[in-house]
C-alpha cells in the first residue's frame, strides 16, 4: 500500500531490528512502600554516542547521570549511561509522562500504584500502562492462542535461548506459526484502516458499493490479494492492478488518488514510529502475582514494542506483599490478654 513491499512492511513491524547507532535500554522502577517510585535507566552502545533524543522515555537534567566503559573477557568495550531519578508518586511520574518532548512523546503512557492494609499484611500493586494506538481493529488475541501469545510477548533474549536451546526445532516452529499469523494480524489491521481512511475521503463521491459496510464485507478479498501478491504487492498497486481487482476498473481509476492517500495514512497508523526498550520492576515485600518474564538474575522484565500496544493496551504489571510485624505482636498481645482474662475469671469462680 504504502511505497514499501508488503512483506518488507510487516518485517519493519515484527522483527526487532536494533541499530548499531541505537543504545540498548532497560528501564527499572524501583518501587517503595510509600508509592514513591526510583526510576533507573541503563543504556549501553558499542561506541560512546549517546544522544537525548535517543532516550526512549521522559529525561531532563534534573537526573543524576553516571558513566561508565565496561570490558569483558574478549576485550570487547561496551560503553555504559546510567541514569536515576525520585518520584515522590505516580502521579510525578504521569506528568512527566505528559510532558515528554523524547522520541516516544507521541505514544500516551501512564503509571498506577494501588495500596491495600490488610491487617497482618499489606498488598501492592503497580502497573505501567500503554493506551493501544488504533482504538478499533482487530485484537492480536484474535489471532494466537496462548501458547503463540507468550512467544509473541517473549523477550529477545529469550526467544534466542530458547531458539538455540535442545528443544529448538519445537521453538523453531513455534516462532514461524506465530510469524505467519502475526503477519496476517498486520495486514488485517492495515486493510481495515484502509478501508475506514478511504471511505471518509471519498464521502459524498462514491456510490452505494464502496460504503464502509460493503467493503468491509469483502474485506478478506483484499487480505488474500496482498498475501498472494506479497513481493510483487508494490508494483502491482502502483499499476493500479489490485485496486481494479478489489473496486472494480471504473472505481479503480475514479478513485486512484484517494485510494493512494488512503495507503498512506493506514500504514502511517499501523507502523508507528517507536524506538523499543524494556521494563523492570522492582517491589517492595514478596513477589505474588505478574504477567512479566523473570530474567536470569530473577528480576521482572517486559520488552516494549509498538506491535504490542497496536490494538490493545499493554499493561505491565506486578503484585506483592509486605508482613505488618506490628499487627503479629499486637494480635498476639490481644490474644495473651484474653487467654489471661479466661483464666482469671476461672480461678475467681474456683
Amino acid at each position: 500500500m504504502k511505497r514499501k513491499s508488503l512483506k518488507l512492511a510487516i518485517s519493519f513491524i515484527l522483527v526487532m531490528i536494533v541499530s548499531c547507532d541505537e543504545p540498548e535500554t532497560v528501564v527499572t522502577d524501583v518501587v517503595h512502600p510509600d508509592g514513591s517510585v526510583t526510576r533507573k535507566i541503563e543504556m549501553r552502545n558499542m561506541e560512546n554516542k549517546f544522544k537525548i533524543k535517543d532516550i526512549q522515555i521522559p529525561f531532563d537534567s534534573t537526573w543524576t547521570v553516571r558513566d561508565s566503559l565496561e570490558i569483558d573477557k574478549k576485550g570487547d568495550t561496551t560503553w555504559v549511561k546510567r541514569a536515576e531519578k525520585f518520584f515522590v508518586s505516580t502521579d510525578e511520574l504521569n506528568k512527566a509522562y505528559q510532558a515528554d518532548s523524547g522520541n516516544n512523546r507521541e505514544i500516551s503512557r501512564r503509571a498506577e500504584f494501588r495500596k491495600k492494609f490488610k491487617w497482618f499484611n499489606t498488598e501492592y500493586k503497580f502497573a505501567e500502562i500503554i493506551d493501544k494506538e488504533l482504538p478499533n481493529n482487530y485484537f492480536v488475541t484474535e489471532f494466537l492462542n496462548q501458547e503463540e501469545l507468550n512467544w509473541f510477548y517473549s523477550p529477545t533474549e529469550i526467544k534466542h535461548g530458547k531458539l538455540s536451546g535442545p528443544d529448538s526445532l519445537k521453538y523453531k516452529a513455534l516462532n514461524d506459526t506465530v510469524s505467519k499469523k502475526s503477519d496476517r494480524w498486520v495486514v488485517k489491521c492495515l486493510a481495515s484502516e484502509w478501508i475506514t481512511s478511504f471511505v471518509k475521503l471519498t464521502e459524498g463521491k462514491a456510490g452505494n458499493d464502496l460504503t464502509v459496510e460493503s467493503l468491509k464485507k469483502r474485506e478478506d478479498d483484499l487480505v488474500k490479494l496482498a498475501e498472494i501478491n506479497d513481493e510483487k504487492f508494490d508494483s502491482l498497486w502502483n499499476n493500479g492492478i489490485i485496486l481494479k481487482e478489489f473496486l472494480g476498473e471504473a472505481n479503480a481509476l475514479k478513485f486512484k488518488t484517494e485510494a493512494d492517500s488512503a495507503a498512506n495514512l493506514s500504514s502511517e497508523r499501523v507502523f508507528i514510529s517507536f524506538h523499543n526498550y524494556q521494563v523492570r520492576i522492582v517491589m517492595p515485600g514478596k513477589l505474588t502475582g505478574t504477567n512479566g518474564f523473570i530474567d536470569s538474575t530473577g528480576i521482572m522484565l517486559w520488552p516494549v514494542q509498538s506491535e504490542y500496544f497496536l490494538t490493545q493496551p499493554y499493561e505491565m504489571w506486578a503484585e506483592s506483599k509486605t508482613s505488618n510485624k506490628w499487627t503479629w505482636i499486637v494480635s498476639g498481645v490481644f490474644i495473651l490478654f484474653v487467654i489471661a482474662g479466661i483464666i482469671f475469671r476461672s480461678i475467681k469462680k474456683g
